[in-house]
């Protein structure tokens, strides 16, 4: 009998042993309590898939930080910071905010006792959206006839007897400020900005309304720590007797180390028996030299699955290239021009001299989303805003992407720097307002001149990129999600994009249901980032007293200040950076359905600056970032979106 070549039984022995040995540690904890205890999400009255720092019910405490235990035999998870409890209306995992609101004023502006907000700022911090109402308690009666400006009365009784009460926005404390001398209490309220300035004067059954809506908290609950510990395979936690945080699963506790000699020893016994036991069973006629084969198949549709998945799209795949061609191209890697969250960018030269831009991915989550999103989205496009993807390789763990390569590099080198360090130069008011109208067309070709409409996500300068004649193209499609073109709101889990970018639906539902109006809103954000909106509105704001630069820019905007600060212009040069800057604060409204759609943004962009309606004022934003980081109105305010 002759027997097949042992040469793949010895290889499938040693990949089982690895196997064992890669999986032996994780196996030692797999079986540990506190990792088992805290894998697993929880509900809590209603708010599903909670994890660290979150702990309460049947989540044993160890799971979360002592900071965040919940109460969930209520309508809605309450959770105590410092002396008072907390309705948890909506939790985002991702961008570690909470939308709160205080449980002793939930439907009602009269609670039992009257006290303060306190917040641990240890742990929690106010998110920018979040602002104070002012509350006043038991006022002189002498106020009734002569109520102070910027007040509204309500009523409340204290002590069981009738008394004069007042709230008011925090913003106009200054003007009332006999006000905190003569009542006997005072009360700030953490409401949303874009409810307590809905309108001048709320009445009480907004109040009550904007205090029912929450505020917005940041959290650390060693943040760095456990995003660590998530990357090794761990599970976050606390040590309860230490009070200090503890990665369970990380390989460095002791309980959860396994000696590497007994693993080795262990791994390999399992080797010599499992190749004795497939010898013998070949022997004996059990196996065939063609039963070996399954485990070259297995690994084959695995190495291909992701082409699967992207000719499971219907696109007309661009050309794939070898990994030993992308090192050719771009001569073993030599010249680096780019570098983001996906992966390094390297000049290379095709074949027939034409230039180009490799991206080399990282290793990238969830089986290739990243790399399946970008030659998914942009092989479906061919518009002169859009970067061309040119080729793609695919190797096992090893892919890239050959785009054109755009000589100017991105939009922000223009827009951070003191001038492009190639050109050494400024961006005029005409050359950024037609960037600032071929982005938005390259946007509304995604929008609606594709077959599937493709959304971005992720609108930045970064992702804006500059051929020879400073003509913009959109590139980076890696957060990008495909949808049928009549679709209004699409489906999303968890946060896509940069933050001070996201619009507020994006990252917090609350907001509004996320479609195409959420990259109108990143546009809004990024125009006003050309035109150095927000550099100059910074430059003007001390470091304590930080607010939205939006509300800046507006103020500045209705009081008919100069933007440009930089050398004597036109007043036709004048006119077309106010244009971009109203254009802008349509598109970064707080409610979607206020925002226009893309292609109503080139209408206004292209039209006179005198057409155009003056925008309500922006009251929300998406969370904060450096300036590097790779309301309601009424239906008669709104031009027709």
């Amino acid at each position: 009998m002759q027997y097949p070549n042992l040469f793949p039984i010895i290889t499938l022995s040693l990949v089982i042993t690895t196997l064992f040995l890669i999986h032996f540690p994780s196996s030692s904890y797999a079986d540990n309590e506190e990792y088992l205890n805290c894998s697993a999400p929880f509900d809590c009255a209603g708010i599903q898939n909670l994890s660290y720092p979150f702990w309460g019910s049947n989540r044993p405490n160890y799971c979360g930080h002592p900071s965040f235990e919940l109460n969930c035999n209520t309508d809605a998870p309450l959770i105590k910071i410092t002396n008072l409890n907390y309705k948890i209306l909506d939790v985002n995992n991702v961008s570690r905010i909470l939308i709160v609101a205080r449980e002793d004023y939930w439907n009602t502006v009269c609670p039992a006792t009257i006290i303060n907000t306190t917040i641990n700022f240890t742990v929690f911090t106010y998110n920018s959206a979040t602002t104070n109402l002012t509350l006043y308690y038991d006022c002189p009666t002498s106020y009734s006839s002569n109520q102070p400006a910027d007040t509204t009365k309500f009523d409340c009784s204290i002590n069981g007897s009738d008394a004069t009460n007042y709230y008011s926005n925090s913003t106009v404390a200054n003007e009332i400020a006999t006000l905190s001398g003569t009542c006997k209490y005072k009360v700030k309220v953490p409401v949303l900005q874009s409810a307590a300035e809905a309108e001048s004067n709320l009445t009480e059954a907004a109040l009550i309304q904007a205090i029912n809506g929450g505020f917005m908290l940041g959290w650390d609950a060693n943040n760095s720590l456990c995003d660590r510990c998530l990357g090794t395979g761990g599970q976050c936690g606390y040590t309860t007797s230490t009070s200090e945080f503890t990665c369970f699963g990380s390989g460095k506790s002791k309980r959860n180390t396994v000696p590497l000699a007994l693993g080795i020893a262990i791994g390999g016994g399992i080797a010599v028996v499992i190749s004795f036991v497939i010898i013998c069973s070949i022997k004996r006629g059990y196996f065939t030299s063609n039963s070996m084969v399954w485990w070259k198949r297995d690994a084959k549709d695995n190495h291909f699955k992701t082409e699967e998945i992207i000719k499971s799209y219907g696109l007309l795949a661009p050309k794939r290239y070898t990994y030993s061609d992308v090192k050719k191209l771009t001569n073993s890697f030599k010249e680096k021009v780019g570098q983001g969250g996906y992966g390094v960018v390297y000049k290379g030269k095709l074949p027939d001299g034409r230039m180009v831009a490799v991206k080399i991915l990282s290793a990238s989550k969830g089986n290739g989303e990243e790399f399946i999103n970008e030659v998914a989205s942009i092989s479906r496009t061919s518009h002169v805003n859009i970067v061309a993807l040119l080729g793609f390789c695919y190797e096992r763990t090893k892919s890239a992407l050959i785009y054109e390569f755009m000589p100017y590099g991105s939009l922000d080198k223009f827009i951070y720097d003191k001038g492009h360090p190639i050109t050494n130069c400024h961006l005029d008011s005409n050359t950024m307002f037609q960037i600032a109208v071929g982005i938005a067309r390259g946007l509304e070709y995604l929008h609606r001149g594709c077959n599937t409409r493709i959304l971005h996500f992720d609108i930045k300068p970064h992702n804006i990129l500059l051929d020879e004649d400073l003509r913009p193209k959109i590139s980076d499609f890696g957060l990008a999600k495909l949808c049928k073109t009549k679709e209004s709101i699409v489906s999303m889990t968890g946060m896509r994009g940069t933050a001070g970018y996201i619009a507020p639906e994006v990252f917090s539902r609350y907001f509004g249901g996320v479609s195409h109006k959420s990259d109108v809103y990143s546009y809004g954000m990024l125009v006003l980032e050309m035109v150095g909106a927000r550099k100059e509105i910074d430059s003007e704001l001390s470091q304590t007293s930080k607010t939205y630069f939006p509300h800046g820019i507006y103020n500045k905007l209705e009081q008919g200040e100069s933007f440009v600060t930089l050398g004597d212009i036109t007043e036709e040069e004048e006119d077309t950076i106010k244009k971009m800057i109203m254009v802008s604060l349509w598109c970064i409204q707080t409610n979607p359905s206020d925002r226009p759609s893309i292609g109503k943004v080139i209408e206004m962009l292209e039209g006179s600056l005198q057409s155009l309606q003056f925008p309500p004022k922006p009251v929300m934003h998406s969370p904060v970032r450096s300036p590097q980081d790779s309301s309601t109105t009424s239906q008669s305010q709104n031009p027709t979106f």
